[in-house]
């Protein structure tokens, strides 16, 4: 028989590993995994990735703030950006319900969750910056975040609305400082888009 009060621990918890369950339980690794199987089977555990897992009650709690610290825990390193970060800062009215894109480092990713998407789009290291943590996940600055969206966009990698994008709100000496750093295939398309 399972101890209650030791489940609720698990749901207290954003999310926990197999690794937590074999502590708490003091099962064995092997054990724990087939712990972990049945009770996503029965409906009481998502898992979100291997290993990973978040109680059902839990889940159906969460606020944005927690979507994004699960986003920053599925793939490290990476960070909050483009139309996610945009649309957390009201700078685009372009909305995603239920899909969270980051920057990574890694290889480009992507999670479906119960009909939520963890959505991971690979940059060049040097590019990796302007992002701070922020209540236990890492977001970029809102200027950060807008030229992500165009260095993708530019190598046609990524698309957005440009018209829903609210320029008022961005300090323009902040991006194009940001982006001297950029191949001038984005300089260019951000100049452009600028301009529109």
């Amino acid at each position: 028989m399972v101890n209650a009060e030791k489940l609720e621990i698990l749901s207290d918890k954003l999310f926990f590993t197999t690794i937590d369950v074999a502590n708490l339980f003091d099962y064995t690794l092997k054990s724990a995994r087939v712990f972990c199987s049945r009770y996503v089977k029965k409906g009481l555990f998502i898992r979100l990735k291997k290993d990973l897992y978040i109680t059902s009650f839990r889940w159906n709690s969460l606020t944005l703030e927690d979507f994004f610290k699960v986003s920053s825990f599925l793939r490290v390193p990476s960070y909050i950006s483009l139309m996610t970060a945009l649309s957390y800062y009201g700078i685009t009215t372009q909305m995603y319900h239920g899909y969270f894109e980051s920057i990574t480092i890694n290889s480009s990713k992507y999670y479906e969750v119960k009909n939520v998407v963890f959505k991971y789009y690979k940059i060049n290291g040097k590019f990796f910056n302007n992002y701070s943590r922020k209540n236990g996940y890492f977001i970029a600055t809102k200027e950060k975040a807008f030229l992500d969206s165009v260095y993708l966009y530019s190598f046609g990698k990524y698309r957005f609305d440009n018209s829903a994008i609210d320029y008022s709100k961005l300090d323009k000496d902040k991006v194009f400082s940001i982006a001297r750093d950029f191949p001038k295939k984005t300089v260019k398309s951000l100049e452009k888009l600028w301009s529109t």
